[in-house]
C-alpha cells in the first residue's frame, strides 16, 4: 500500500491510502463533478449535445483519470501521465464554466464556487505529479 508522505493530498501524519476513493482530490473531484451535474440540468435542452455533454465528461473525467493514475503507480511515467490528463480535464471544466457564465446559463456565484473547487484540485494533483515518489510503489 503507498503512504501517503506529507503531500497535498495527506493530512500532517502519515496515513495509508488503499484506493483511489480514498484520496482527497478524488473525494474533491466527485464532489465538484456531482456539483457540475446538478447545475447542468438547468441547462437548456438545446445545448445537450454540447455545453452540457461536454462539462459533465471532462469534470466526471478528473475522476476517472484519477483512479487510472492510481492504479499505475507501479510506473512513474505512466502514473504521471494520468495525473496530467486529469489536470488538464480540470482546465477543461473551468473552460465550460466560463461559457456557462456567459450564456447566462450559470450564475456568477455558482461558477465562481467550482472554479475555486478546480483551482484546488489541480493544486492536488500537481502536487501529486511534482511528488510521483510519495505515490508510486515499487521506486
Amino acid at each position: 500500500m503507498a503512504a501517503a508522505r506529507k503531500g497535498a493530498d495527506a493530512p500532517a501524519r502519515t496515513r495509508t491510502i488503499k484506493r483511489h476513493t480514498d484520496l482527497e482530490v478524488y473525494q474533491l473531484a466527485f464532489r465538484a463533478a456531482m456539483q457540475v451535474f446538478e447545475v447542468s440540468k438547468r441547462f437548456p435542452v438545446e445545448e445537450r449535445y454540447s455545453l452540457t455533454d461536454q462539462i459533465r465528461r471532462c469534470s466526471r473525467s478528473v475522476c476517472t483519470n484519477l483512479a487510472e493514475a492510481w492504479r499505475k503507480r507501479r510506473y512513474p511515467a505512466a502514473f504521471v501521465s494520468k495525473l496530467s490528463d486529469s489536470e488538464g480535464e480540470a482546465a477543461e471544466t473551468q473552460v465550460w464554466l466560463q461559457f456557462s457564465v456567459a450564456c447566462a446559463y450559470v450564475g456568477k456565484d455558482t461558477a465562481r464556487e467550482l472554479y475555486r473547487a478546480y483551482n484546488a484540485i489541480v493544486g492536488k494533483i500537481v502536487h501529486m505529479v511534482n511528488h510521483p515518489k510519495d505515490w508510486v510503489i515499487g521506486c
